[in-house]
């Protein structure tokens, strides 16, 4: 209540007041009755209380986190026990099945023969079992014709290098370990998007349990790098954009000061955090072209950034400084890095003599004359490889049983079956006499489909509230998902999403931070808000342990197996 209102009972009874004295005692009787209800406007007005704030549950979280160092254990704490969740589910029993899964057939061995030839080499037929079984040098010189970059199978090289290819556990440790690598850094860009650690939490342990995210790190493909390097890009961009925003500022007050109108503003060549987001997405196009995507969108991004940040610092002429003076800076500082760091994963081809098509150039019919002719001869061989590898992408057309539509990704219509075995003699260690084991890349159902609605959900949202957090996100999952729908007619796999998973899981995030709400809400809506996320995030754990054995190869019942095929394209 306001303090006109207070004080209205009191000028309204001083008014009253001098006449009563000048009215006889009777003319103010009044029924009993009437006096039992009096007239409301004889009641003076009571203040309003305010509905409580928060919950108890607030209060006893604010005494926890009381103390700074408290607030550092929670800040460094909560992320390093999810990451630590992650590592557990990706590496326990890494080693099982001791068997070359899907196309560990090809990135595998290939890896194999980088090091101990500097390209990807051939292998006999049959090499997949003997390589299983420890017979791994069985490889031949001639060289193999592949379609990928080198860098993913060089860092699926790195846990062969050190420790041999014996155990399948090494050639895949370093996958898993860019998959726990992955959940952190998804927890540092999440709390660079809002400064909440619980979001980025609660972010970072939807990614760890996921069932896609899980089994990607448990086999040695190459989409998990796509994966964790793109994703490192973008942490560094949104760490550029107020690293780029102070020293913009900075150079305006310092134009301003000296009695310079700054029509455009300075040109910023000081952004390491630019720099090394062109290295992440370099090595992002490294492992697979699809990283380009990703290099081409946060480009594009980074000068709408510029050009928003210039408008609000009232800079005239923003959008000009933002396309031609700061965007050639910043193509500088991204693009030449990206190249390097990419041509760099070529150095084992480039530096020896027996990968496929090395000498190609040397030809005098194929060698190029007129203004390229001063392109070295390895160079031209490596764009001939790259144009001969490109008609082979766009031209995978070949049926496969576990191929699926890209427009069916966002919920898993076809998830990859990557691994079966099976047992009928009662040894598979299930209880029963038929075992069978399965290595599917099934999403956790609760997370993948609440994901994809809050995909949906930021599309509005952005157009209503043009949120920069929710531009980022969609940007990202647009950068690895998009690109997919002009190949509808080409074999891809659901497993590929991986790339832009994280950003399905930020999508979510940004829901579940709406409908946690803020300490300051009323209590009864802030208490609705923990309780739904609660009682979300328990079913997602209790979904995650059914579906563990699918994702990791344990044997079990064929009748218990069948229960984890929620859609019929399942199975």
């Amino acid at each position: 209540m306001t303090a006109e209102t207070d004080a209205a009972p009191t000028a309204a009874a001083a008014t009253v007041a001098p006449g009563a004295s000048e009215t006889p005692d009777h003319a103010n009787d009044v029924a009993p009755e009437a006096s039992d209800a009096p007239d409301a406007s004889d009641v003076p007005d009571e203040p309003a209380v305010p509905e409580p704030r928060g919950t108890r549950l607030d209060a006893w979280w604010a005494r926890m986190l009381a103390t700074p160092r408290r607030r550092a254990l929670w800040y460094w704490g909560g992320p390093i026990l999810v990451t630590l969740l992650a590592a557990v589910l990706r590496f326990w029993n890494l080693g099982h099945p001791q068997a070359i899964v899907f196309d560990e057939t090809y990135y595998v061995k290939d890896a194999w023969t980088l090091l101990h030839h500097g390209y990807e080499s051939s292998w006999p037929e049959g090499a997949d079992e003997g390589f299983a079984n420890g017979d791994v040098n069985t490889y031949l010189d001639d060289p193999s014709y592949v379609v990928h970059p080198p860098l993913g199978k060089w860092m699926i090289a790195l846990g062969m290098a050190a420790f041999g290819a014996d155990s399948a556990f090494w050639w895949r440790a370093t996958t898993a370990l860019a998959g726990t690598v992955g959940v952190f850094v998804l927890m540092m860009l999440a709390r660079r998007l809002w400064p909440s650690t619980i979001v980025a939490v609660i972010a970072g342990l939807l990614f760890a349990v996921d069932g896609n995210a899980i089994v990607m790190s448990r086999v040695a493909l190459l989409d998990n790098w796509v994966m964790v390097f793109a994703l490192l890009g973008v942490w560094f961009v949104v760490i550029d954009r107020s690293w780029a925003r102070e020293r913009l500022e900075r150079g305006l007050a310092a134009a301003r000061a000296a009695g310079r109108d700054p029509h455009y503003g300075p040109a910023l060549w000081s952004r390491p955090w630019l720099i090394a987001a062109g290295a992440a997405f370099g090595a992002t196009s490294a492992v697979k072209w699809s990283g380009l995507w990703f290099l081409a969108a946060f480009g594009l991004y980074l000068i709408v950034v510029d050009a928003l940040a210039r408008r609000r610092a009232g800079v005239p002429l923003y959008v000009t400084a933002a396309i031609l003076k700061q965007g050639p800076v910043t193509f500088l500082l991204t693009v030449p890095v990206a190249f390097a760091v990419y041509l760099a994963s070529w150095t084992g081809w480039l530096a020896t003599d027996g990968g496929y098509d090395r000498h190609w150039a040397e030809e005098p019919a194929n060698r190029a004359t007129g203004f390229f002719s001063w392109v070295p001869t390895a160079l031209q061989s490596l764009w001939h490889y790259h144009q001969s590898a490109y008609q082979y992408h766009v031209g995978v057309h070949s049926e496969h049983p576990w191929q699926s539509n890209p427009l069916t990704w966002l919920v898993m219509g076809r998830p990859t079956n990557m691994y079966f075995a099976s047992t009928e003699d009662g040894s598979g260690g299930c209880g029963a006499d038929t075992c069978w084991s399965s290595i599917m890349g099934i999403g956790n159902p609760l997370i993948w489909w609440a994901a994809a609605l809050a995909c949906l959900y930021l599309v509005y949202r952005l157009a209503r509230y043009r949120e920069w957090q929710v531009g980022l996100i969609l940007l990202g999952l647009g950068a690895g998902y998009l690109p997919w729908l002009m190949y509808l007619d080409r074999t891809v796999f659901q497993f590929y999403s991986i790339a832009f998973e994280p950003y399905m899981i930020l999508a979510l995030a940004a829901v579940v931070r709406l409908i946690l709400g803020r300490r300051e809400d009323v209590w009864w809506r802030r208490e609705r808000g923990i309780a739904t996320v609660g009682v979300y995030l328990v079913l997602v754990l209790l979904v995650s342990a059914f579906f563990y054995p699918l994702w990791t190869g344990i044997p079990i019942t064929p009748d218990f197996r069948q229960l984890h095929f929620w859609l019929p394209s399942w199975g």
